[in-house]
């Protein structure tokens, strides 16, 4: 069975029902991953998981050393990664509570180190992204979210956006213009560099508040946390069904 691994996201800094084995620090060539690999089983199969923004939430999604945390999690044997993401929905169907598993994404990140490709080549190295999410991982949360009987929606682009603040009105509106049905702060360069590295990668999206300007009012934290903890809930379920 390939080795999976969890990096976890906003308001998924711990994985309920993880029966935890050991706790691993992990030295990479780029530097320290966002906190100690935790080595467990759930759901009676062995897992690493990984929380995106350091065990207590405390790294923001620019400042994320996201190169040490996929060449960790390659090192320590990774084939198939789960990318858990907050995020907010832009079209009619990315309402709050839903899952996600999207099957395009755009970079509008900068500044952000993100490619392992970059110094002492023998030659320059491209890697296809015309499909940017593994085939297989996608359509392996799809069943385990039917299964679970959890409402998942099947594709839509992502909108990698810089952060740490939320997004304005007329920036939703050109995303969606874009063709964009979700913005969140993480999804680049982690989608790319897991390709890289010959990883089968997707994510499980989490919609926890409509984008700037398709809501009755401002985005506040509250409602955020109240979609998050229903959300992750029910990403828990899927996960738990997840047979790759």
């Amino acid at each position: 069975m390939a080795k999976l691994a969890v990096i976890g996201g906003s308001g998924f800094t711990r994985l309920d029902s993880l029966v935890v084995v050991r706790r691993e620090v992990v030295r990479t060539p780029f530097g320290p991953p966002s906190a100690p690999i935790t080595h467990g089983v759930f759901e009676e199969r062995e897992i690493a998981f990984l929380p995106r923004h350091g065990s207590g939430h405390t790294i923001p999604p620019h400042k994320v050393n996201y190169r040490a945390n996929l060449y960790a999690l390659k090192q320590l044997g990774a084939e198939i990664i789960v990318g858990m993401a907050a995020v907010g929905g832009i079209t009619a169907p990315m309402r709050p509570g839903r899952l996600v598993c999207p099957d395009q994404i755009i970079d509008y990140t900068w500044g952000r180190a993100s490619t392992f490709y970059e110094s002492d080549l023998s030659e320059v190295v491209h890697v296809d992204f015309t499909e940017p999410y593994c085939p297989m991982l996608r359509q392996a949360l799809l069943d385990a979210a039917a299964e679970a009987d959890v409402d998942m929606h099947d594709g839509g682009t992502y909108a990698a956006m810089q952060g740490p603040r939320l997004e304005s009105a007329a920036e939703i509106d050109r995303l969606e213009r874009d063709g964009c049905d979700l913005v969140g702060m993480t999804g680049m360069p982690e989608a790319a560099l897991a390709r890289e590295l010959d990883i089968c990668y997707a994510h499980c999206a989490i919609v926890v508040n409509h984008a700037a300007g398709r809501g009755d009012g401002p985005i506040t934290m509250d409602d955020i946390r109240r979609c998050l903890d229903i959300g992750m809930a029910r990403a828990r379920e899927v996960l738990a069904r997840l047979d790759v």
